[in-house]
């Protein structure tokens, strides 16, 4: 028998989007980006235009790909998109499960991260950054981390395209904010004077802590997309 629910869309969008937003992958290439801007220039007002342009580059890059997602998923048959729905949140399940592998056994066996060839090319771009080429560096960043960061916003979309309309709309533009609200944080406080060192140790202790949430946010989410799709929950 189905369970009719009300699912708390702003609560569930704001909650995995912070989550989704304190990864290691977006967090440490910001890093990286903003040590080697300070080492060649030692300009922060440069720094905070780089930087932002970066940040909004990665921004829309996101919105748009969620978009085109929502798009493709209204333009299938609905039964079609149960089985599409049952089959992601399988996968976002085993993601969850290898993220708190990671909490135990940080870096040991397969871990959901930027590989290392694509490491290697954002270290090259970040070398000869520019403004043309942080916009640049924000799309390719956004599409290699996404074995990072990819799980808990398709799980958001797969939510969201359930009933896509006005309110939605904000909803992907309000995750798609908190997910760079960090990067925007972390710019703004080496900005103002916080050493970069003191962020990387920040993150290095907490690594293992972000892979925790996320993996237990990615398992709820991935068995309510399955209960939704078989229809155990509908929404009301």
């Amino acid at each position: 028998m189905a369970v009719e629910a009300f699912l708390p869309t702003l609560g569930a969008v704001v909650f995995t989007a912070v989550i989704d937003s304190i990864n290691p992958c977006a967090i440490g290439v910001l890093i990286l980006l903003i040590t080697t801007l300070l080492a060649n220039a030692r300009n922060k007002k440069r720094m905070l235009l780089i930087g932002m342009v970066y940040i909004a580059a990665v921004y829309v890059t996101y919105l748009l790909a969620g978009l085109g997602l929502i798009y493709f998923l209204s333009a299938i048959p609905l039964y079609v998109s149960e089985y599409i729905a049952i089959v992601v949140g399988s996968l976002i399940v085993g993601a969850g499960l290898i993220e708190i592998k990671d909490y135990f056994w940080y870096g040991r066996g397969f871990s959901l991260a930027i590989s290392p060839d694509r490491a290697k090319q954002i270290h090259g771009y970040v070398k000869k950054i520019s403004i043309p080429s942080a916009i640049f560096l924000g799309v390719f960043v956004a599409a290699v981390e996404l074995p990072c960061t990819g799980a808990p916003y398709m799980a958001i979309i797969l939510l969201l395209s359930q009933n896509f309309n006005l309110y939605a709309f904000f909803l992907l533009l309000l995750y798609n904010f908190i997910f760079v609200l960090p990067l925007i944080i972390i710019l703004f406080l080496v900005y103002f004077g916080t050493k970069i060192q003191h962020i990387k140790m920040w993150k290095h202790k907490n690594r293992r802590y972000m892979r925790l949430f996320t993996g237990i946010t990615l398992i709820l989410l991935g068995w309510l997309l399955m209960l939704i799709a078989n229809g155990t929950i509908n929404l009301a």
